[in-house]
């Protein structure tokens, strides 16, 4: 059965208490995914008059807290323009993050194969796996009501992608810190847009809410998984990852947060305004530095921060201040 409660506040409930152990952890996120999770089809109204997507629907225009949204080029646009751009946007992004949970789910069901018996990450891996495969049905079908026919992510993403998941059987390590290079960007900026209580469409709300609440547990998994397994590495597996780990962050961000070239066409944003958007400005940096605040918390955590790592975090321009606490608000943490 699924649950009924609002997924609003559902993502911001503990997920596990500190004193338990790695094995208690993830049964206590195990239960979650069976007590509180949601169906793409029974959880989202989709025939509702109310969340059908209308391409002249003023709520389509970007917020302010989407860094195109709030760019001077674009809120010069007619509204007409605004509300084309912000609906193409809202599909192109909604498919990437489709195309990265795809290769999510491919990854997870490569390291489960090989679990042994009675391996306490199993259980909740294939709950996650599942719940991922909601998200990529709900994504698609808000895609394909939208009316837009966007691709997603780059063409070297898309060449790259039946070859990501082997990761997670080859160097599960650096392939859950690859997770959390697609899951932080994307759940920092969904939980900034409800946050920040615009007068968005409902759909693409419920979506998010959804989304939101369950990558909650998502995130909580992987960050219990590197901490549990950071001190099994070798010295020359963490001086490489240490190296990698920013690199990926930088890389998958732009994959997730960052248009195409055929996105960018499509959406007729000039050059020297995506160049200033993604991320030139003063204002842009800082917000791609404050998306990576929790990482770098867990890389201090995991051993993956030293002398040279860090050059190449502040290389990759994700450098900057660690959070105390998972989801420190970017103002607390300043």
């Amino acid at each position: 059965m699924t649950s009924t409660m609002d997924p609003r506040t559902e993502h911001e409930a503990p997920l596990a208490a500190p004193f338990q152990t790695y094995e208690e952890r993830l049964r206590t996120l195990s239960e979650a995914s069976v007590e509180q999770h949601f169906d793409a089809f029974a959880d989202i109204a989709w025939d509702d008059p109310a969340y059908a997507i209308d391409p002249t629907d003023e709520r389509w225009i970007l917020p302010d807290v989407d860094v195109l949204g709030r760019h001077p080029w674009y809120q010069g646009l007619p509204k007409d323009e605004q509300i084309r751009i912000g609906l193409y946007r809202q599909a192109n992004v909604t498919k990437v993050g489709l195309q990265f949970e795809q290769i999510l789910i491919a990854g997870i069901m490569n390291y489960a194969f090989s679990l042994p018996n009675g391996s306490p990450e199993f259980r909740y891996s294939t709950h996650e796996a599942t719940e991922e495969c909601h998200h990529t049905q709900m994504f698609q079908e808000f895609v394909n009501r939208s009316g837009q026919d966007v691709s997603g992510g780059s063409r070297l993403f898309h060449a790259l992608s039946p070859f990501l998941p082997l990761a997670a059987r080859v160097l599960p390590f650096g392939f859950f810190f690859g997770v959390l290079a697609g899951e932080e960007p994307i759940d920092h900026v969904q939980k900034s847009i409800l946050r920040a209580g615009d007068d968005m469409h409902p759909l693409l709300q419920r979506i998010m809410q959804i989304h939101v609440a369950e990558e909650a547990r998502h995130i909580g998994f992987a960050h219990q998984y590197l901490e549990h397994r950071a001190d099994r590495l070798s010295k020359a597996d963490r001086a490489v990852l240490s190296v990698l780990v920013p690199v990926i962050m930088r890389w998958l961000c732009n994959e997730i947060l960052v248009p195409s070239k055929k996105a960018r066409r499509d959406m007729g944003i000039p050059r020297d305004v995506a160049k200033d958007i993604w991320f030139d400005s003063e204002e842009s940096r800082k917000f791609l530095r404050d998306l990576f605040g929790d990482v770098r918390m867990l890389a201090e955590d995991t051993g993956m921060m030293n002398r040279v790592s860090r050059r190449v975090w502040k290389a990759m321009k994700i450098d900057g201040r660690s959070s105390r606490f998972r989801s420190q608000p970017a103002s607390a943490a300043a």
